[in-house]
């Protein structure tokens, strides 16, 4: 694996650095309400050393009823200073999932989304654990710093957007949940919601993306995930997912591909599945 401080970043590369004045460390840490499992509490029972806490809901959207909506650049930017992130830092996100980066390939897209740079560490926390590195209690000094933000707006896409793509075909959505979900088999975790996809969509489940160790793929193994459920890699893609959140994980092995046309739709399934004069389809990919 090729070290990149935009994309991804393996343990070593982390642990070489953990020192730095200019390193910052993110645990962004979220879990679905049915895993019982409280990230806030696993984050003051143990983390890696300088890491701070960021409840991925503590930085989106609150006058949105869709979860975990991209929130106003300036509450981005006032988040982050509080937590003692601004420009010129090094910043490294990750999670405590078995793949490392279920919620923290989010928090790295609304760094690009606001003209910031960052990584996420492969294979996260738990890969952090599993090769004896040190964990701690103690919660890091912090103090506001300045941090500036840009909009990337071709970066995100919403619901009319996507709704044209579907018509036109110009652009492809690539679906990050399950086949069981993609294909309408399985109910969807959030109650009211319709089952299956958007039309002309394909299916790339996250859990593709990662070897059994729960690093993630690289190279040609890393575009076969791709290619394999129909994808072209030369052509535009809008990812999507069930609220935006695994959706990202697509961007980011998009981005370690070097794709430099990829956008993230924000309302992802918990708003498509809403409406019922929105078109869904069910079953394979066509």
């Amino acid at each position: 694996m090729i070290d990149d401080p935009t994309t991804l970043v393996s343990t070593q590369w982390l642990a070489a650095r953990l020192t730095s004045p200019d390193l910052r460390i993110i645990d962004a840490s979220w879990y679905l309400p049915d895993m019982g499992r409280d990230a806030r509490a696993e984050y003051e029972a143990g983390h890696i050393p300088g890491a701070r806490f960021l409840d991925i809901d503590d930085v989106s959207d609150a006058r949105s009823e869709l979860p975990h909506m991209a929130p106003p650049a300036e509450k981005f930017m006032s988040r982050m200073r509080k937590m003692g992130v601004g420009d010129g830092h090094t910043v490294v996100i990750y999670d405590g999932a078995a793949g490392g980066v279920f919620s923290a390939a989010r928090i790295w897209w609304l760094f690009r989304l606001f003209g910031q740079k960052a990584a996420v560490l492969d294979g996260g926390l738990a890969k952090w654990r599993d090769e004896g590195r040190r964990i701690v209690t103690d919660l890091p000094t912090i103090r506001d710093r300045h941090m500036t933000v840009t909009q990337a707006p071709h970066l995100i896409r919403d619901v009319t957007e996507v709704a044209q793509t579907t018509k036109l075909g110009q652009t492809q959505v690539v679906d990050a949940r399950s086949a069981a979900r993609f294909r309408g088999d399985a109910a969807e975790p959030r109650p009211g919601l319709r089952a299956g996809h958007i039309p002309g969509s394909r299916n790339v489940p996250y859990a593709t993306l990662f070897r059994p160790d729960g690093t993630m793929k690289d190279g040609a193994d890393l575009a076969q995930a791709f290619i394999a459920a129909g994808v072209d890699l030369d052509k535009p893609v809008i990812t999507t997912c069930g609220s935006g959140v695994t959706a990202a994980i697509l961007n980011l092995g998009l981005a370690r591909l070097g794709h430099g046309d990829h956008a993230l739709y924000d309302g992802s399934w918990s708003e498509w599945g809403m409406y019922p004069d929105l078109k869904i389809e069910t079953g394979e990919a066509r």
